[in-house]
């Protein structure tokens, strides 16, 4: 848990992916379009992914990727961030760490 815990607060927009999955694809391609660099994390290129993954469930993630972490706090995976954005309170959120105006 350390580890997760400690990437998710190195940097402002974290997302934890797998190099698979369309739903982070996805996701990536959002804050971007929202002026937002986020950092991504491969869990299935890292040694400690599966324990990573476990770690992100136990989290409340519902599924283990995408996993995004604004401020060091998780806001969830694609469900929550695509609920947030359409109620209109994900722009809100990310504001602080767009890096245009």
């Amino acid at each position: 848990m350390d580890k997760v815990m400690r990437l998710a607060s190195e940097k402002d927009v974290v997302v934890f992916s797998k190099s698979s999955c369309c739903l982070c694809y996805a996701i990536t391609i959002l804050f971007q379009e929202l002026g937002v660099t986020s950092t991504v994390h491969e869990i299935d290129q890292d040694p400690e992914g599966r324990e990573m993954e476990k770690t992100l469930v136990r989290l409340g993630c519902n599924a283990p990727v995408p996993a995004i972490f604004v401020g060091g706090r998780l806001v969830g995976s694609t469900n929550e961030v695509m609920s947030l954005h359409l109620s209109g309170g994900l722009i809100p959120m990310l504001k602080p760490y767009q890096t245009w105006c």
